[in-house]
């Protein structure tokens, strides 16, 4: 057990599995009193058996929801926003639909949160955002993700200087072993992440602890805003 947040209040955004849970286990363990907060509260409060960590409902795509949670929450230190929808495909594959909620989910969403959120954030506060590798790697199959990513890029130093003191970060993963490439089936994930593996100087593919690493370092360095930490192997190097 650490200290790193004694007696703080985090929020975090998202499920209760892959990238999402390690961050709320590591905030747990540095003595942060946590909320999780997604559509299912159920099935986040099943997730978790401590009385650290409290559940609540939010749709990120629902300007009510999102004031109606911080109406509940009441004080907070720390805010991280996880939640995403990825619009993957080609162009000609692409729809206007799955555009609008990825941007819905990952972009608007979190500016809500900020605009919500920023009047109970507590001295010393601050919010992580969530961008990710096809921001800064251009690879085809990934144009809505990478310009949702990239969004988010942009939105971080902005809310920087529109929430200034209270701090705000991104973190950009890279691939990471979680629940999202499941679909791919046992051999197809293993191919893709020997692939992976083989071509970006790290030599491995990430984990959800390496990502709740850098959310504790970007909620905990003070002196820390508008920066995006790219947790990627250097992927986007090759």
């Amino acid at each position: 057990m650490g200290s790193a947040l004694q007696d703080k209040t985090v929020l975090v955004v998202g499920r209760g599995s892959g990238i999402a849970r390690a961050i709320t286990l590591l905030a747990r363990s540095q003595g942060a009193q946590v909320v999780v907060a997604g559509r299912d509260k159920a099935k986040l409060a099943d997730a978790y058996n401590d009385p650290g960590i409290g559940a609540e409902v939010v749709d990120m795509t629902d300007d009510a929801s999102i004031a109606a949670l911080a109406e509940r929450i009441g004080p907070l230190d720390h805010v991280v926003s996880t939640a995403s929808a990825r619009a993957r495909g080609n162009l000609a594959d692409l729809q206007r639909d799955n555009l609008r909620t990825s941007f819905d989910t990952k972009v608007i969403g979190p500016t809500m949160l900020a605009k919500h959120l920023a009047p109970q954030i507590n001295p010393g506060g601050s919010f992580v955002l969530f961008s990710g590798v096809h921001a800064f790697k251009h690879n085809f199959g990934y144009l809505g993700v990478g310009i949702t990513n990239g969004a988010v890029d942009f939105l971080t130093r902005w809310l920087a200087v529109e929430l200034a003191p209270i701090r705000v970060n991104a973190i950009s993963p890279g691939v990471i072993d979680t629940g999202a490439w499941d679909a791919m089936g046992e051999d197809g994930k293993r191919d893709y992440f020997k692939q992976i593996a083989a071509h970006n100087p790290a030599g491995r593919i990430g984990t959800p602890d390496d990502i709740a690493g850098a959310v504790l370092f970007a909620m905990t360095n003070t002196f820390m805003t508008g920066m995006t930490l790219k947790i990627d192997g250097g992927e986007p190097l090759i």
